[in-house]
């Protein structure tokens, strides 16, 4: 079932929202694959919030369409006296004194927490690939990775071990495993949802989002995640939509399958009733190019001095990806910022007159965990291949929703405006049923 729909079960009390939790902690502790996905459970918090949701059900004082349903978390929002270690031995043993400010909130809002899950080591992979702590599967093969980096994330909704899940995105962290794990994620606006209290990676791409089995919960777990109303999804059409499918850098050296699926999924947006014109846009070429350098730098500055102190404790290949931004310069980092600026201006200008923008989510599919771990230094570049298309997202700036097209890790991905949740959600609804 959907998260909203357990939450309307709960609302009618069909469902005990105890009976539920319970129902999903054994579920997780019997599963084979249980120790891949969640770092660590959080059994009595959770139990003591869902019975908090059931007495608030049983008295009509439902807080919100999700009260009382489970969830996880990726293990870099901060839990009061759990281990949070964002996936890293940089950080082990680490427990915070407080909850994430988003978590505080969803809790407030009645959504019952789980546990963690795990992670690319510090959500620096879109692979999802760490032999650190733990290799997430991907469902449609538990040899492969699940993609990154909120790997843990996507599976526990995939595996059936969770109704939805909070994860993060900053290259494609939410959009990338829940796309070959055949889920809806929504790639937030940066600063609209708090991540005081989250493991930070790069300040200025990291965002919020959930992972989910519908469009319907994306919104509603937006709601809780914020403290404010959800999206009024009813009444939604694709007749007379317009939307432009991107043309410059992420069509390029598509695998088979993704090409396919995209091609098909057009095919069944138009016959909804879209109307989709091909739009090129080389403006971003040179920001995707200095991605790379936006990416490390940033990512370096904020971890340096751990990572200095323990080298030998990392992932080399993750290490060595936040080594790399030491070789950049401050000053062609902010020429680099000004040259993104630009480029989201004229952005918004050329993108003006459509509902969304669209594009392939991954131009590759998930790659068996021990074919990475044989790569050696080519591991960067298949995780740049890999996040090529979900960062040129995050370069542009606005919300995004990637939702499965029907073949197995394939996704869509619908760009939106800054702050323009709301409205992505209500298209994102009218093209998952034409998906559908």
């Amino acid at each position: 079932m959907s998260a909203a729909d357990l939450g309307r079960g709960i609302g009618r009390k069909e469902i005990d929202p105890v009976a539920l939790t319970e129902y999903f902690l054994n579920e997780i502790n019997a599963h084979p694959l249980r120790d891949r996905i969640y770092a660590r459970l959080t059994p009595d918090r959770a139990l003591a919030e869902a019975a908090a949701a059931k007495t608030r059900a049983e008295l009509g004082l439902r807080v919100h369409p999700l009260d009382g349903v489970p969830i996880s978390w990726k293990d870099l929002y901060d839990t009061a006296g759990t281990v949070t270690e964002a996936g890293s031995a940089l950080l082990a043993g680490r427990i915070p004194a407080r909850d994430a400010e988003v978590l505080r909130t969803a809790t407030q809002n009645g959504l019952v927490c789980l546990g963690k899950t795990h992670l690319s080591e510090l959500a620096f992979s879109g692979l999802g690939l760490n032999p650190v702590t733990a290799t997430a599967p991907c469902v449609n093969d538990p040899d492969a990775v699940a993609g990154g980096s909120s790997s843990g994330a996507a599976a526990s909704v995939a595996f059936g071990l969770a109704p939805s899940s909070v994860g993060s995105d900053t290259g494609g962290s939410v959009r990338l495993p829940a796309c070959w794990n055949d889920l809806v994620g929504l790639k937030t606006t940066s600063g609209r949802l708090s991540l005081k209290g989250a493991v930070s990676l790069i300040a200025s791409f990291d965002t919020v989002g959930p992972l989910c089995r519908s469009v319907e919960d994306a919104a509603l777990m937006l709601s809780a995640l914020e403290g404010a109303p959800a999206p009024d999804l009813r009444g939604t059409s694709l007749k007379g939509r317009r939307f432009a499918a991107l043309q410059t850098v992420v069509m390029d050296d598509l695998d088979p399958a993704p090409a396919q699926a995209y091609a098909l999924a057009l095919d069944k947006l138009r016959a909804a009733g879209a109307i989709i014109e091909d739009l090129d846009f080389p403006e971003i070429i040179t920001p995707h190019e200095q991605s790379a350098m936006l990416y490390t730098s940033e990512a370096w500055a904020t971890w340096r001095d751990e990572i200095t102190a323990q080298p030998d404790v990392m992932f080399a290949p993750i290490r060595e990806r936040f080594e790399a931004g030491a070789a950049h310069s401050a000053a062609d980092f902010i020429a680099a910022w000004k040259t993104v600026h630009a480029m989201r201006a004229r952005w918004a200008e050329v993108t003006a007159g459509y509902d969304a923008v669209l594009c392939p989510t991954a131009p590759n599919l998930p790659e068996k965990v021990e074919t990475l771990m044989e790569l050696g230094e080519t591991y960067v570049q298949a995780n740049l291949r890999t996040l090529r298309n979900t960062r040129i997202g995050n370069l542009i700036g606005g919300a995004i929703v990637t939702l499965p097209t029907g073949i197995p890790s394939c996704g869509i991905s619908l760009m939106g405006t800054p702050m323009g949740e709301h409205h992505l959600l209500r298209i994102a609804s009218a093209a998952e049923a034409a998906l559908a």
